[in-house]
């Protein structure tokens, strides 16, 4: 799938060597038989790529374009940037999500775009959900519990720390979004990889 040349670098943005060697041993497409496992940790990757660009996209739009938050019901429906921040990148990643989705299935199905959409809606929505959740959740302790402790504050979008604390929100957004994938892949609603 040519998406998959959109993904695997992408999925090196949080899983650096780890998935740079799972790529070379079980990504590529000339790989012997994947395995169910690995099947399922390229369909969950596949999910993540959409998730890591959209939260980078959506983090550095928000620290870019404050009025971001606005519109997405920062001072009025809650007072924490950091929860701005999360409402555009789950936008944002779900939108990409859905798009690498469609260029993945349309094209192996021979669907037309409608009918395309709605698939890649039936693929992905829940694993893009639980990557997003499991993401967050780390997130969470890092923002509010680590990082005070340590730096008395929050780590601030610009920092390094911001982003190795991502990325190990990251691979707990694959670890919540495996098994989400594994059923869907087993319902027939998502293609196994």
């Amino acid at each position: 799938m040519r998406v998959m040349a959109f993904v695997w670098p992408l999925t090196m943005l949080f899983g650096s060597v780890v998935w740079l060697v799972f790529y070379l041993r079980r990504g590529r497409a000339t790989a012997p038989g994947h395995g169910r496992w690995a099947g399922t940790a390229i369909d969950t990757s596949h999910c993540g790529a959409g998730c890591a660009l959209g939260d980078l996209v959506g983090e550095f739009g928000l620290a870019a374009f404050p009025a971001l938050g606005v519109v997405v019901g920062l001072g009025s429906l809650y007072q924490d940037r950091m929860v701005a921040g999360w409402v555009i990148d789950f936008v944002v990643a779900f939108v990409l999500g859905i798009a690498f989705q469609y260029f993945a299935i349309a094209p192996m199905r021979g669907l037309g775009v409608r009918a395309g959409l709605v698939a890649a809606l039936k693929a992905d929505t829940l694993s893009i959900t639980a990557w997003q959740v499991g993401m967050y959740g780390l997130m969470a302790v890092w923002q509010l519990a680590v990082f005070p402790v340590l730096f008395d504050g929050r780590a601030d979008v610009f920092s390094p720390e911001f982003w190795v604390a991502m990325q190990f929100a990251m691979v707990a957004g694959f670890v919540c979004s495996y098994p989400v994938n594994a059923w869907l892949v087993r319902r027939g609603i998502k293609e196994a990889m």
